[in-house]
């Protein structure tokens, strides 16, 4: 307990991201939520869209060639397929493939014929693949298959349009010629230069009539529809079972976000690192979740007891710790709630102290709601009735009794007794005597105190018990009650040993805990007498006894010995 304590950043970050996981898994409820809201969300979309239908064309583009057979002919000459691709849809082929479709009684606009049309080219070919996406397989097969032929169509047009324009072009070039050599025909001759001119321009006339009977000779053909669409079997897009799949990756996302959030602005301590680090502290041990036996907080001296061996292992740290082993006194305490875990927690490390050989004292300084004595149950051994003398003097001198522990030895039990001057009981030179014992050899003495953070009780024993012990719920505890819990112990000079963490109460333990708590006030508002605990002394004031001093204001009768 002498190794210094790591902070968050000096971890590797395998076990920082590991330790992060585990926070976010605390919120398994909001894990669940986002789960279930993206599988909801996936069903609905699957269920409630409407069904379409894809029907696929293709498309072979080729340009315009006199001699397909060619050797060296290159079937991409001229073809620039991004080019294509923005002609396939564009409003001139809509236009004409849905002047197609209303011969067949199917009247679509341009713009929402051309809303279902998609062309793509795959990488490396001069292929467009028309796909069309529509309510019915048969319309899909019908537009898709209108738009591939319109295409075809439209880029026909074009080339002949071209080559009509080209033979114009050659033909108005060749009248001039035409008109020029019938001109040097006519004149006389025999003349070397009119015969020379005569023969250029015939061979003029000869180049434009070749190449105008090329033009005429050239194939057209735009291309190929080299898969006809059919009319789809199935319905496109996602089925059912994969947005459900695509829902719940949603959704656990959805889940991890939400509880990234709430581990954002939760004020509990997230991990045992940050409880280390906010009560400046190690942990010395984690209490299994365990059923407890015939009602008594003791889990030493019950046989195959997870949780007696973890009490063991934190006797044994205490019990080498220089801090403890130096005054031999320890506190044990809760920071807010419910004192009863730290009450187990002290009788439990009594035990374990004794059945190590120590003499130990357990000091119940609950004088509020004692009950350790009645939750230790048959283990308690009453010293006898109050004629003998016990209950008479002021507390804790006639609060003295054994509690055995089977198998294990017996401890010294001071049990509380309710008060109410309790700081005056606490500070009083009786209880002094009493943390004083822990100065024998082989003594040790345990004070279950109340909560630090709801009385100043443990606070006026610090003074004489200086190691405190932090019994605390990792899941409910506030970073800010621990940092709270270690500036007034260290202001009222005393020093944190470590903490214990116990595990949160069972749904059954919370509702019998919630019937007892009503079944109190019921009893406090119908204005019921105290019940007198035989072993705690008198239960109040007022009670058989004690008729009407508070037991913190008693005197301390020295001559009476110790109880």
């Amino acid at each position: 307990m002498t190794h210094p304590i790591r902070a968050l950043g000096d971890q590797d970050e395998p076990a920082l991201l590991r330790d992060q996981f585990r926070q976010l898994l605390r919120y398994r409820a909001l894990l669940a939520v986002g789960v279930a809201i993206g599988l909801l969300g996936g069903g609905w979309l699957a269920l409630s869209g409407g069904k379409s239908y894809t029907a696929t064309g293709e498309v072979v583009v080729r340009s315009a060639t006199s001699d397909p057979f060619a050797a060296g002919a290159s079937a991409d000459k001229g073809i620039n397929i991004g080019s294509e691709r923005q002609t396939a849809v564009s409003d001139t082929v809509a236009a004409l493939a849905a002047v197609a479709l209303a011969r067949d009684g199917d009247r679509v606009e341009t713009g929402p014929l051309l809303s279902g049309l998609q062309v793509t080219n795959p990488p490396n070919t001069l292929v467009l693949r028309f796909a069309y996406t529509a309510r019915t397989p048969g319309l899909a097969r019908a537009r898709a298959q209108a738009l591939a032929d319109a295409y075809l169509e439209i880029r026909r047009q074009r080339t002949e349009n071209s080559i009509a324009n080209m033979v114009d072009g050659y033909r108005a070039q060749l009248v001039p010629l035409t008109e020029q050599r019938d001109q040097l025909a006519r004149q006389t001759a025999g003349s070397g230069d009119v015969a020379g001119a005569r023969a250029n321009l015939v061979v003029a006339i000869s180049e434009l009539n070749r190449k105008i009977s090329e033009l005429r000779a050239l194939d057209t053909t735009p291309g190929y529809l080299m898969k006809k669409p059919a009319a789809p079997t199935e319905p496109t897009g996602a089925g059912l079972p994969l947005l459900l799949g695509l829902g719940g990756v949603v959704g656990l996302a959805l889940g991890l976000l939400l509880s990234w959030v709430r581990l954002v602005f939760d004020p509990a301590v997230r991990s045992t690192t940050e409880l280390v680090r906010s009560l400046g502290a190690p942990l010395l041990g984690t209490l299994p979740r365990e059923r407890s036996s015939a009602g008594t907080p003791l889990a030493i001296g019950r046989r195959g007891s997870r949780r007696a061996e973890e009490y063991r292992a934190v006797a044994f740290r205490l019990a080498y710790d220089p801090a403890f082993a130096r005054r031999r006194r320890l506190l044990v305490t809760a920071p807010r709630g419910d004192g009863g875990p730290a009450a187990a927690a002290a009788a439990n490390l009594a035990a374990a102290f004794a059945e190590m050989g120590r003499d130990v004292i357990l000091l119940e300084a609950d004088l509020r709601t004692p009950s350790l004595a009645a939750e230790l149950g048959p283990a308690v051994r009453d010293p006898g009735p109050a004629w003998t003398g016990r209950g008479r003097r002021a507390w804790p001198s006639d609060s003295r009794m054994n509690v055995d522990v089977p198998g294990s030895g017996a401890f010294t039990l001071v049990a509380g007794r309710r008060t109410d001057n309790v700081a005056r009981a606490l500070t009083s030179a009786p209880v002094g005597r009493v943390a004083a014992e822990a100065d024998r050899p082989g003594a040790v003495v345990i004070v279950q105190a109340p909560p630090v953070l709801s009385y100043a009780d443990a606070v006026a024993l610090i003074d004489r018990v200086e190691g405190v012990l932090v019994v605390c719920d990792a899941r409910e505890v506030h970073r800010s009650d621990l940092e709270r819990v270690r500036e007034i112990v260290e202001a009222a000079g005393g020093a944190v040993l470590g903490a214990l963490l116990h595990p949160s109460p069972s749904r059954r333990e919370r509702r019998a805990h919630g019937r007892a708590a009503r079944r109190a006030a019921a009893a406090e508002r119908a204005g019921a007498a105290p019940v007198r605990d035989d072993r705690n002394g008198p239960a109040g004031p007022g009670a058989a006894g004690d008729p009407s001093a508070t037991l913190g204001l008693r005197a301390y009768d020295p001559t009476a010995g110790r109880g």
